[in-house]
């Protein structure tokens, strides 16, 4: 009588395995939103009178401390402007017809904030 060696199905998986090299699956591609733009928000909240305006200027933003940027007025006490927001904080201050300076320190808000103040004159 002839005696087979029986196989460990150790062997089979370990001949099997090493037949076939391990294949990854590639990761699904993420796709990134788009960036949205970002922008600063800065809301005055005063009445300057009817025939006036209400301007900014400073820095950051797209302001400068030289030529203030008509704000809109959105309520009968209320002003606003949209500034695009960069890495930086955003320096300003107010001017009625772009000729008068608020009073008080310049205000700072943080870039993509939204703030509302009350100037005085």
């Amino acid at each position: 009588m002839k005696k087979t060696a029986k196989k460990s199905p150790t062997t089979k998986l370990t001949k099997a395995a090493a037949a076939k090299p391990a294949t990854k699956k590639p990761a699904p591609a993420v796709r990134k939103p788009a960036p949205r733009p970002a922008f600063t928000t800065v809301t005055a909240q005063i009445d300057v009178g009817f025939g006036n305006t209400l301007h900014i200027r400073g820095e950051g933003g797209g302001l400068n401390w030289e030529a203030g940027v008509a704000m809109t007025c959105t309520a009968d006490d209320a002003w606003a402007v949209k500034l695009p927001a960069g890495p930086a904080p955003v320096t300003f201050k107010f001017l009625l017809n772009d000729l008068i300076w608020c009073g008080g320190e310049n205000y700072v808000v943080a870039p993509g904030a939204k703030v509302t103040v009350a100037p005085m004159f």
